[in-house]
C-alpha cells in the first residue's frame, strides 16, 4: 500500500529542492551577474551581488575581440558530429550486447568504461604525435573522433541498458515476419527506445560540448570551440573577471537553453524503464 504523504512532506521536499537546486545554480548566476559589471566592480571586496552598475561594455568587447560565430559552429559540429557518430556504431554494439547471449558481455562492458578512469594526459602524448603526422592538428574532423572515441562507452553503456528493458520477443517476432537485421536494428528496436537514445544524445552532447583538455591541447585557432575561446580570455596581463564571464556566458548559454527545452525529454529517457 502506498503511504500518504502530508501537506507539510511535500513543502519540505519542494523547499529542499528548491535550496539544492540554487547552490547547485549559484556559480553560473554568479558568472552571468559578474558579466555586466565593471571590472572594478567584479574584484569588489566585499562581493557586489545585485546592486551594481549594470553594462553590456563587456559583452561588446568580446564580440569585436572574438570571432564567437567561428568558435560556436565549431563547438556545434564538434560536439554534434562526435555524439552522432558514437550513436551510429553504440546502437549496433548495445544491441549485440542486449540480445546476442554472452557470457563476456559484462567482461566487455567493464573493459570498457574501465578507459574512462584512464587520466587524458596519460594518453595525450601518443595522440598529439599521431595527429601530427595525420595533419589532424587544429582539424575538427580529427577533435570529432576523439570526443567521439573518449565518449563511446558511455554512449554504449546507456543504450544497452535501455535495450535490456524492451523484451526481445518483440524482436523475435520482426524476425519471423522477414525483418532482416538492418530492420530489426533501426526500424523495431530504435523506435521503441528513442526516449533513452535522446537521452544519451543529449548527455553526450553536454559532455563533448564542456570538454576541455583536448579541446585545449588539439586545436591552435582554426579548430578552437567555445572551450578555447573562454580559455583566450586568461591572458598574461592578469584576469579580467568581468570580459572573462561574458565570454564563459556567451559559451554556455546554447547548451543551458539546449538543456532546458530537453529537459522533460532527458528525464523521460533517464528513467526510462524504471517502472514496472
Amino acid at each position: 500500500m502506498a503511504r500518504a504523504v502530508t501537506n507539510q512532506r511535500k513543502a519540505i521536499n519542494t523547499a529542499a529542492a528548491w535550496i539544492i537546486g540554487l547552490l547547485i545554480f549559484f556559480p553560473i548566476l554568479w558568472t552571468i551577474l559578474t558579466s555586466f559589471k565593471s571590472e572594478a566592480q567584479a574584484i569588489a571586496d566585499p562581493p557586489i551581488f545585485l546592486f551594481f552598475d549594470w553594462t553590456t561594455e563587456n559583452y561588446s568587447t568580446v564580440m569585436e575581440r572574438s570571432n564567437y560565430a567561428r568558435f560556436l559552429w565549431n563547438s556545434i559540429f564538434i560536439a554534434g558530429g562526435s555524439t552522432i557518430l558514437g550513436l551510429i556504431i553504440a546502437v549496433p554494439a548495445a544491441w549485440s550486447m542486449a540480445f546476442v547471449p554472452s557470457r563476456r558481455t559484462k567482461d566487455i562492458l567493464l573493459w570498457m568504461l574501465s578507459t574512462k578512469m584512464l587520466p587524458a594526459v596519460g594518453v595525450l602524448y601518443p595522440i598529439y604525435l599521431l595527429f601530427i603526422q595525420f595533419g589532424l592538428l587544429d582539424n575538427v574532423y580529427g577533435l570529432t573522433f576523439v570526443l567521439m572515441l573518449i565518449n563511446l562507452p558511455i554512449i554504449v553503456w546507456m543504450l544497452y541498458t535501455y535495450f535490456r528493458e524492451i523484451p526481445g520477443e518483440i524482436l523475435e517476432a520482426a524476425r519471423m515476419d522477414g525483418a532482416g537485421l538492418r530492420e530489426e536494428i533501426f526500424f523495431v528496436l530504435t523506435p521503441m527506445a528513442l526516449p533513452g537514445i535522446a537521452s544519451t544524445l543529449l548527455l553526450n552532447f553536454i559532455l563533448a560540448w564542456n570538454e576541455a583538455f583536448w579541446t585545449l591541447n588539439l586545436t591552435a585557432a582554426k579548430a578552437a570551440p567555445l572551450t578555447a575561446f573562454i580559455a583566450s580570455y586568461s591572458s598574461p596581463e592578469g584576469l579580467f573577471y568581468a570580459k572573462l564571464s561574458a565570454a564563459s556566458t556567451m559559451a554556455i548559454a546554447p547548451i543551458l537553453i539546449l538543456g532546458w527545452f530537453s529537459q522533460k525529454q532527458l528525464v523521460r529517457g533517464l528513467t526510462f524503464g524504471a517502472v514496472k
